[in-house]
Parts: C-alpha cells; sequence; structure tokens
C-alpha cells in the first residue's frame, strides 16, 4: 500500500491511496490528480515514522481516455523521482491477469480512508475491509467491478487496490454510487486487459513483465 499525499495550487494538501508496481512507479485513481505529490511507503500506523520511505513523484501518466465526468478509465501510473526500497514492509503487487472474465469469489481493499461517515478526518491507522464483487448488468455495462452493502471504501481510500483471493491487484477503488436510491455500490476501476504491458499518456510509459 502507498500513502499518497496531494499537494493543491493553493497550498493544501489531501489524500489517496496507491499500489507500489516496481521499483519506479505507483499506481493509483486518475481522479487523484493534483499540482505534485508525496508518496509514503511502509506506512501503517502514520504516528509512527521509523522506516517510512517518503519520495516525490517526478511525472504523472493518467489513463489516456480518462473521462472526469463518466468516471470512465480512472486508473493512472506515477513515475517516482528516486527507486523504492524493496523491503519486508514494501513491496511491489503483481497484476491479475483478467482471465475469463469470471468474477473473483473474496476481496478486500485498504487504505487510510474515513471510516465513519460522519468523521471529518482520515483513519490514522491503514485498515482493510473484504467485500464480495456483484455481477450486474449496470456494472457490466460500465465495464467495471462493484461490490454494495454497507462495508467498502471510503471518502480517501481512491486509487487503493482491489485485492482478490489470488493476492494480485484486480482494480483501483474509484468512486461511490447510490443508482435510483438503492445502496450503495462502490466501483473499482479494472485494470486493462493487458495488465503486464500498460501504455499511458504521451510520451508512452510501458511497463513490462510486472
Amino acid at each position: 500500500m502507498v500513502l499518497l499525499e496531494q499537494h493543491t495550487e493553493d497550498g493544501g494538501k489531501s489524500h489517496c491511496g496507491g499500489f507500489l508496481l516496481n521499483e519506479d512507479f505507483v499506481m493509483t485513481a486518475a481522479h487523484c490528480q493534483a499540482k505534485s505529490y508525496t508518496v509514503f511507503l511502509g506506512v501503517h500506523d502514520m504516528n509512527k515514522v521509523t522506516g517510512i520511505q517518503r519520495i516525490s513523484v517526478k511525472d504523472t501518466f493518467p489513463q489516456k481516455d480518462y473521462n472526469k465526468m463518466e468516471h470512465k478509465h480512472d486508473i493512472m501510473l506515477l513515475k517516482l523521482s528516486s527507486k523504492a526500497n524493496v523491503s519486508n514492509t514494501v513491496r511491489p503487487i503483481a497484476l491479475a491477469d483478467q482471465g475469463n472474465g469470471s468474477l473473483p469469489k473474496s476481496c478486500s481493499v485498504s487504505g487510510w480512508g474515513r471510516n465513519d461517515r460522519n468523521s471529518k478526518y482520515m483513519s490514522l491507522k491503514l485498515m482493510e475491509v473484504s467485500v464480495t464483487l456483484t455481477d450486474n448488468e449496470l456494472c457490466r455495462g460500465k465495464k467495471i467491478y462493484c461490490s454494495e452493502g454497507e462495508a467498502g471504501p471510503g471518502e480517501g481510500d481512491s486509487g487503493g487496490p482491489l485485492v482478490c483471493e489470488d493476492g494480485k491487484a484486480y482494480g483501483v477503488v474509484s468512486y461511490t454510487f447510490n443508482p435510483a436510491g438503492g445502496p450503495s455500490i462502490y466501483a473499482y476501476t479494472k485494470i486493462p486487459e493487458d495488465g503486464n504491458q500498460l501504455v499511458y499518456g504521451t510520451p508512452c510509459v510501458c511497463i513490462f513483465n510486472i
């Protein structure tokens, strides 16, 4: 897991999640774009700074077809200004092959987002929640993964990975919506079909054999 600190034009700060792909690149949501970023690796409890790596972001590559209004292709790569040091607490996550299109049975999401809708503050500790993916026409039409119910990512968890039973990342936490006043549906951007050769932006950034 990566804690992504976003710096705004007016000097403010906000946070998203993300995940390490290799020593040079982090994946997050495209709607987490900001003026600049600082990536924190090896964080669990924000009150404990020992062993945390703090790296600035050199360049950003949002998915070239990202649509802010419709939340489509909500995925982005961040090029780190220096290599991450892989350790027991900092290591890359593998990307899943999309296979035959069937839904994974058991997944989870994690982050430092709000765990209480009434709270104004993010969690100081990394939280994780299990989610069950749903197969419905709406989500198939949007070409996203979805989960429903009370349990799911909160505000500030955007950009974190949807990790399933094989320990690989299948998607990126994107947004929450309530169709026709029904229960909350949590949307996850599918990582592109060819997850081991991602191409974003111009000039192209190609990551092979992650």
